[in-house]
């Protein structure tokens, strides 16, 4: 499927980007990393105020605008481009699976999720849940059964220092049990993949974004290194590569096969992690120190690239069709 970006989807990305440029991203991520979840939950509150967890909640929930996969793989491209923290994907899958299953849960949770005053989190069979420390609701997805988890064990820092991981206590309520559990679960992974793959997506945008300006500015010999042929075909090689991956994520919105999401998954993490080697190698150094900005996207490309599908996955699904 061919989708159709309209003018209204244009400036609801733009309205995005301008009120995330705004908003100091970077510290928000080194705070959330250092384990205060404090601005980034104001920026959560701005993120809601602008609709983007309303989209994944429908219109009979309170604040809900309705399941618009497009619009919210938008907003996740925007997410990535600015490198916000938190269990954002999560959050939204876990509001997809509850309204898959119904029940008073869903009614309960997913107004919260809408209003954004409600972060969720969620692990597959003995998996580790992202920022399953900070979010208010940790779900477990196991064979046939759905509980919430009364509690996490250690936190763990993954390569990105702002994707703080855990796995979830045994026991606690069981919201859903029977043979439709493991559909539900299966349809929101393929949700949360397609969130994850337009944050990729996002991020890989900004690393190659900053690594443009900084080849205009960086001289060696006498000349900007952005004038070098070698350096102009690595950037080029690594814009194309983004570009091939967004016309996959919007066709998988628009359709929501599991082939087209693993399809699009797998071109945008291979993409992201692409432009993340080409920012490390034209930087030089400067690329390794955590002070610089570009460290932020630089430690989330890898990350993202394997979670909700590694790349082997995804072609696999590819192939079976």
């Amino acid at each position: 499927m061919r989708p159709h970006l309209t003018d209204q989807h244009r400036d609801f990305t733009r309205s995005l980007d301008a009120m995330l440029t705004a908003s100091d991203t970077p510290a928000a991520v080194r705070a959330w990393a250092a384990g205060d979840p404090g601005p980034g939950r104001a920026l959560w509150a701005r993120l809601a105020g602008a609709g983007v967890f309303a989209l994944a909640v429908p219109e009979a929930h309170e604040g809900g605008l309705g399941v618009l996969p497009l619009e919210l793989a938008l907003a996740f491209v925007e997410l990535g481009r600015h490198a916000v923290p938190g269990p954002v994907v999560e959050t939204v899958a876990v509001a997809v699976l509850l309204e898959r299953l119904g029940g008073g849960r869903a009614a309960e949770v997913l107004p919260g999720i809408a209003a954004g005053g409600l972060s969720a989190t969620w692990a597959v069979g003995s998996g580790y849940a992202l920022d399953a420390g900070t979010a208010d609701l940790v779900l477990v997805a196991a064979g046939d059964e759905l509980r919430a988890a009364p509690g996490h064990g250690p936190v763990r820092v993954s390569a990105d220092p702002a994707r703080r991981l855990a796995r979830p206590a045994p026991g606690g309520e069981v919201l859903a049990a029977g043979p439709h559990v493991a559909g539900a679960v299966r349809y929101a992974a393929g949700w949360a993949a397609l969130a994850t793959a337009a944050q990729a997506l996002g991020v890989g945008y900004a690393l190659l974004d900053r690594t443009v300006e900084y080849v205009k500015r960086r001289t060696q010999f006498g000349a900007a290194i952005g004038s070098f042929q070698a350096v102009k075909h690595r950037l080029a090689d690594t814009l194309l590569a983004l570009e091939f991956a967004r016309p996959l994520l919007y066709g998988a919105a628009v359709s929501l096969r599991p082939a087209d999401v693993a399809a699009a998954k797998v071109a945008a993490g291979e993409a992201a992690y692409g432009a993340a080697r080409a920012a490390l190698q034209l930087h030089g150094a400067v690329g390794y120190t955590e002070e610089l900005d570009l460290a932020l996207w630089l430690r989330k490309a890898r990350p993202l690239r394997d979670a909700w599908g590694t790349p082997a996955w995804c072609r696999a699904r590819v192939l079976a069709g």
